[in-house]
C-alpha cells in the first residue's frame, strides 16, 4: 500500500497565542481531556457543562446600590456584548451560546468607590451565564463578586476598562462544597488604564477559572492576583494569560495557595505573550504552592512568549514545598505550640494576597475561612490523617 502524501498532518497548538477565538460553535471539537487546555481538568466531572443542555443562569442579585456602580440585566443585542475577546474553549463557546440575558455591571464618576454585590440561588440544572463589567473612562473602584450556594456553571466574565480608569476588581467564591464553576474573565484595557484582578478561591468542588488581560491601548497596566486553599477533593484551576500588544504597557502576576489532605488538586498556568509591537514592555509573573501533608498535588506551569526585542524586562517563577522546618522551629523556640506555629506561617504566606484587597468586609470574611481550612488541617494532623 503507497503512502499518502496529502495528508494534512495534526500539529497541536503550541502556545497559548495560537488557540482559536471564535464566535462559532462549528470551530471547537468535543473535549476528550487530551487537549492541551483542558489536560489538566477532570473533564468528567463538567460534562453537563460542555456537552449537556444549558439554562439561562440568572441569579439572585444583592445590590448594595453603591453611587457609581449600576447593575442591571441587558439583552444579546447590546452591542458591548463579545467586545473585549472571543471565546477561546468549547465551555466558554456553550456559555456564548446560551445566555438570554447578561448581567451589566457599570461604573462611572472619577471618585474612588466600592462595591460588594453578592450572587445567589443559581439553581439545581446545569447554566450558562454572561457578565459584563462596563468601566467608563477615568472612573475609579473596587468591584467584588461573591459567589455563593450551590451551582453548575459556565461563564464569561468581560471587563471593559477606559482610558485612564482605575478597576479593582475581585472574585470571591463561597461556593459549597459540590458547586463546579468554569468561568472565563476577558479584560480589555483602555490606554493609561489600570486593572488589578483578583482572584480568590476557597471553596466549591470544581472550580476552573481563566483569566486574560489584553494590554492593547499604550500605557496599560495590569496586575492579576490569585489565592487559592484546596482541601480534600478539590480541584481548583487558574489559566492566566496577559497579553501585550500595545507599547510601554506593565504586568505583575502573583498568585498563591495552599493545599492540604489526599485528592486535593491545584492548577496554575501562567502565559505571557509579549507581541512585536509591545516595546517597552515590563512583565513577571510567579506563582508558589505550599503544601500541608501528604497527598495534595499541585502543578504549576509558567510560559514566556517574546516577540520583541525592545523590552524593558519579562521574567517568571514557580515553587511548590511545603512547611520550612526552621520557621516552625524558630516559632516553637519561642514558647508557641505547633498547631499555632503553623498557622502563623500559612497566614503569612497568604497573607500577601488578602491584603491587595482593600475591603474590611471581604478581609474579615477571608480571615474566618482560612481560619476554617487551618482548623481542619489540624485535627488532620491530631488524627494523624493525611500527614
Amino acid at each position: 500500500m503507497g503512502i499518502n502524501h496529502n495528508v494534512e498532518k495534526f500539529v497541536p497548538v503550541q502556545t497559548r497565542s495560537e488557540r482559536p477565538a471564535s464566535f462559532d460553535l462549528s470551530d471547537f471539537k468535543p473535549v476528550n481531556g487530551r487537549e492541551a487546555e483542558w489536560r489538566y481538568t477532570p473533564v468528567k466531572q463538567i460534562s453537563e457543562l460542555l456537552d449537556g443542555p444549558l439554562v439561562s443562569a440568572k441569579p439572585a442579585i444583592a445590590d448594595p446600590k453603591t453611587a457609581g456602580v449600576e447593575i442591571s440585566w441587558i439583552g444579546r443585542d447590546d452591542s458591548r456584548l463579545g467586545s473585549t475577546h472571543a471565546p477561546e474553549d468549547l465551555a466558554a463557546m456553550r456559555a456564548w451560546n446560551s445566555f438570554d440575558e447578561a448581567l451589566l455591571i457599570e461604573v462611572s464618576g472619577e471618585e474612588q468607590k466600592q462595591a460588594v454585590i453578592r450572587l445567589s440561588d443559581f439553581g439545581d440544572a446545569a447554566a450558562a451565564g454572561h457578565i459584563f463589567v462596563d468601566v467608563k473612562p477615568h472612573a475609579q473602584a473596587l468591584v467584588i463578586l461573591a459567589y455563593e450556594g450551590n451551582a453548575k456553571l459556565t461563564e464569561t466574565v468581560e471587563i471593559n476598562v477606559g482610558d485612564g480608569a482605575k478597576l479593582t476588581f475581585v472574585t470571591l467564591a463561597e461556593w459549597d462544597d459540590s458547586a463546579k464553576h468554569v468561568s472565563a474573565h476577558h479584560a480589555k484595557i483602555g490606554r493609561d488604564a489600570f486593572l488589578k484582578h483578583i482572584a480568590v478561591t476557597l471553596t466549591g468542588g470544581l472550580v476552573r477559572l481563566n483569566p486574560s488581560a489584553h494590554l492593547v491601548n499604550q500605557g496599560g497596566d495590569a496586575e492579576l492576583f490569585g489565592l487559592y486553599f484546596a482541601d480534600p477533593g478539590q480541584h481548583f484551576e487558574h489559566q492566566v494569560w496577559i497579553n501585550h500588544q500595545a507599547p510601554n504597557c506593565r504586568s505583575r502576576v502573583n498568585y498563591k495557595g495552599a493545599l492540604q489532605g489526599k485528592g486535593s488538586h491545584t492548577v496554575w498556568i501562567g502565559d505571557v505573550l509579549i507581541g512585536p509591537e509591545a516595546v517597552g514592555t515590563d512583565s513577571y509573573e510567579e506563582n508558589r504552592n505550599l503544601i500541608l501533608g501528604s497527598g495534595p498535588k499541585a502543578d504549576s506551569v509558567p510560559n514566556l512568549e517574546i516577540e520583541c526585542g525592545d523590552i524593558e524586562g519579562a521574567g517568571h517563577a514557580s515553587a511548590t514545598g511545603r512547611f520550612e522546618e526552621d520557621q516552625l522551629f524558630y516559632l516553637m523556640a519561642r514558647g508557641i505550640d505547633e498547631f499555632t506555629a503553623r498557622r502563623l506561617v500559612v497566614h503569612g504566606f497568604l497573607n500577601e494576597i488578602v491584603q491587595e484587597i482593600d475591603n474590611e468586609e471581604i478581609a474579615a470574611e477571608l480571615e474566618a475561612k482560612l481560619e476554617t481550612e487551618l482548623a481542619r488541617s489540624d485535627a488532620a494532623i491530631a488524627a494523624g490523617v493525611g500527614q
